[in-house]
């Protein structure tokens, strides 16, 4: 099985389009150490020819781009597209709207647990994907999902779903439940198992994560490669940075760094490939000949770039 980080940046991508932080300005100023990156998706393939994206987002006419294997066969039709489905980690705004760029009447699956299908659904602007070409499934929470395509043909990838601490998506936010997490409910975010019907190895697609319990350390244990949330280094990041007046635990994402953090946490579990993905535009760690690359480094991890790939 191959995967391929297609977006590995947090939303807004990286440099963000209005940010003047160090970091984005070395990132537009063309500093080798801070390369651009774009906002989260990840695209797996078993059989060599039929893609899946984990997450659609904004930036998805530019991944593809960036990647032939996503792209309309050379040989092929006027029209067409490997992508035969995308299933999405939640409903936040970076991962979810590509969907409108993938409009022009291509039949592929949507697949979702049912909380973001009904973000879809109450969104009449989603209803540009022709239900009758665009066919939505729903993942079941707790349970594997052999993913097909809109003929109901394998595609080699199965999913096993399952729900990871994590928040409602920004614009639906109940601010009058802020003492309830704002209205979070079960399945507004999810990890993924993604395997291939002819390997037992696997990867666990975690690109947002609010706590790591004794569960979700269980689940993880010997586990061939892990894509976990890097947003940010440290809880108060982007207010240290003078961006922003959120923590890391407000957006519903983890630090790295700290007793408490992703990087601690983890390091006692046995896991075989350690990857950082959905960074902000603020985390240290994308400087890489900062101080904070070489520790996650030195920890075993690494940290994705667009255009990364991992075998199974």
């Amino acid at each position: 099985m191959r995967l391929k980080i297609i977006g590995s940046a947090a939303g807004g991508g990286f440099p963000q389009w209005n940010c003047n932080y160090r970091l984005s300005r070395g990132a537009r100023s063309g500093e080798a150490h801070v390369r651009p990156r774009t906002q989260s998706s990840l695209a797996a393939c078993a059989n060599g020819s039929d893609w899946v994206l984990f997450n659609a987002s904004p930036d998805i006419r530019q991944q593809i781009a960036a990647t032939p294997e996503l792209q309309p066969l050379v040989a092929g039709p006027l029209r067409g597209t490997p992508i035969r489905a995308v299933i999405l980690t939640n409903a936040d705004v970076d991962h979810i709207a590509g969907l409108l760029s993938l409009r022009e009447r291509e039949p592929f699956a949507i697949y979702a647990t049912r909380r973001v299908l009904q973000v879809l659904d109450a969104n009449s602007i989603f209803n540009v994907l022709d239900r009758s070409i665009v066919q939505r499934r729903e993942l079941v929470l707790g349970a594997t999902t052999d993913i097909l395509n809109v003929n109901g043909e394998p595609t080699g990838i199965a999913v096993e779903t399952f729900a990871v601490p994590g928040k409602v998506a920004l614009f639906l936010e109940d601010q009058t439940k802020a003492a309830d997490g704002y209205g979070t409910q079960e399945g507004d975010t999810i990890g993924l198992r993604i395997s291939s019907r002819i390997d037992e190895r696997a990867a666990f697609y975690i690109p947002g994560c609010a706590l790591i319990d004794h569960s979700l350390k269980e689940r993880l244990s010997g586990a061939d490669c892990l894509l976990f949330d890097g947003t940010v280094f440290t809880d108060d990041e982007m207010i240290a940075a003078g961006v922003g007046a959120k923590t890391g635990a407000r957006m519903g994402h983890l630090h790295i760094s700290g007793e408490d953090g992703s990087m601690v946490s983890l390091a006692d579990i046995g896991i075989k490939r350690r990857i950082y993905v959905h960074i902000n535009n603020t985390n240290p760690i994308l400087d890489e000949i900062s101080p904070e690359h070489a520790a996650v480094n030195e920890a075993g991890w690494e940290v994705a770039y667009d255009g990364m790939e991992v075998r199974l």
